[in-house]
């Protein structure tokens, strides 16, 4: 395969530096709307009763705890109507038996004197008509729409027994005319700051593992550069500018190093550097295009895709460099690799038919199943509880954010009023 040849790649595209106009536009300001379709299996009953004294808060806290348990895929709505209920009251356990429910949240937003929230909830096994527990936050307006995520990890945890990622955080790009913005939201989507904007393309943000730092490809120098962004501060450090192309930056899971693709020798090649910058270790020794590493969660190996058997398909090396090893024989065309943080699964675009599909291989057994039916997915990345995966794709002409469970029965969609959104990447919890 020639270099003129993965150029076509769609999903790599991005990697490569090519390929700008599959970025599309979206407002400013753009709010997303989450719509859930799909029936799981052995989903929840859950209530969320409306919130004490939350017609008066600026966030609708119940509908928030709700949103978020539904597109978890665990969970199904039971109709909350009827009175709000705070965490003070005790339920009719039998009311509540009648709809349906197996649990319910009740609870109460209250204005501080400070200009603060108060935020309570408690958490109820009606079957059983337990108290399950609950907590309290006092948080500034900005932050209500955090304490209703941390809300809905509670619940999540509580009757999962898994930690929930609702307070966690997704980064993406946006183009605007051309405008291009890397953005930072709640995991839900909403509630977005811009971490950067620049006249030039930015494509390819990366988490760090702690979630304080992203890396990312801009294209301010006329040429895809590697730059580190401090999410709180703003402040950012060059990380690659090296002849040809800098591109695709993938974090080690402790933070030191990132693998990145280079062309300075000739061709797309893998190199590690330090995650302060200087010269960079080239990995392997070949004349393949090599290129969208990322690395296992132990930091054993580098998952990679490579040209080297005449078609794309996803290898992994040693992190220090080495022989490598096929792992996706399932099709003839597999790309864009990410890595459960649990390393129990891998996640990769396959061609099919002509059309990109999500699939998704148990890593332990080889067993790989396709989770969409959308044919232009592209960047997938795992929540950090390992139990969704975001990603990009395209429905209806408009390029759209998706979350799926791992068995593709519950998706999400994440749309903006209007325009294009693409390349998520799924932050980690937060330490």
């Amino acid at each position: 395969m020639t270099p003129d040849t993965l150029l076509r790649w769609p999903a790599l595209l991005r990697v490569l530096a090519i390929g700008l106009a599959l970025l599309g536009a979206v407002p400013v300001q753009a709010q997303f709307r989450v719509d859930v379709a799909g029936i799981g299996l052995n989903q929840l009953p859950i209530a969320v009763s409306t919130f004490r004294g939350e017609d008066a808060a600026p966030q609708k806290i119940a509908a928030i705890v709700q949103a978020d348990l539904e597109r978890s895929g665990q969970f199904r709505a039971v109709d909350a109507a009827g009175g709000a209920l705070d965490e003070l009251s005790r339920p009719d356990v039998t009311l509540w038996r009648q709809k349906g429910a197996d649990s319910l949240v009740t609870g109460s937003v209250a204005r501080l004197a400070d200009g603060r929230y108060d935020v309570r909830f408690r958490l109820w096994d009606v079957v059983r008509g337990q108290d399950l527990g609950g907590q309290s936050y006092a948080v500034t307006q900005g932050d209500l729409r955090l304490a209703a995520h941390r809300i809905a990890d509670f619940v999540y945890e509580k009757l999962t027994g898994d930690k929930g990622a609702f307070s966690t955080r997704i980064a993406y790009v946006t183009k605007n005319a051309q405008r291009y913005q890397l953005w930072v939201a709640d995991a839900d989507g909403e509630n977005a700051q811009s971490a950067l904007a620049s006249p030039e393309p930015i494509i390819s943000p990366a988490w760090s593992p702690n979630g304080n730092q992203l890396a990312y490809v801009s294209f301010e120098s006329r040429k895809p550069v590697v730059y580190s962004h401090d999410v709180a501060s703003g402040k950012r450090r060059l990380i690659a500018n090296f002849k040809g192309s800098n591109s695709a930056p993938a974090w080690s899971p402790d933070g030191r190093t990132l693998a990145v693709t280079l062309s300075r020798d000739g061709g797309s090649q893998l190199f590690v550097i330090d995650a302060n910058g200087g010269e960079p270790r080239r990995l392997a020794q070949s004349s393949s295009i090599d290129t969208e590493p990322a690395y296992s969660p132990d930091g054993k190996h580098i998952y990679f895709v490579s040209d080297r058997g005449g078609a794309p398909q996803i290898y992994r090396m040693p992190a220090s460099g080495g022989a490598a090893e096929r792992v996706t024989f399932t099709g003839s065309y597999n790309i864009s690799p990410t890595l459960s943080p649990d390393g129990r699964w891998l996640a990769y675009i396959s061609r099919v038919s002509g059309a990109f599909k999500l699939h998704l291989m148990e890593l332990a057994g080889g067993a790989v199943t396709v989770l969409t039916d959308t044919a232009a997915d592209e960047s997938p990345s795992f929540a950090p509880n390992n139990r969704l995966i975001v990603y990009a794709t395209q429905q209806q002409g408009r390029e759209v954010l998706m979350t799926t469970t791992l068995d593709g029965r519950i998706k999400a969609r994440l749309t903006g009023q209007s325009g294009n959104i693409r390349e998520p990447d799924w932050g980690p919890f937060q330490k």
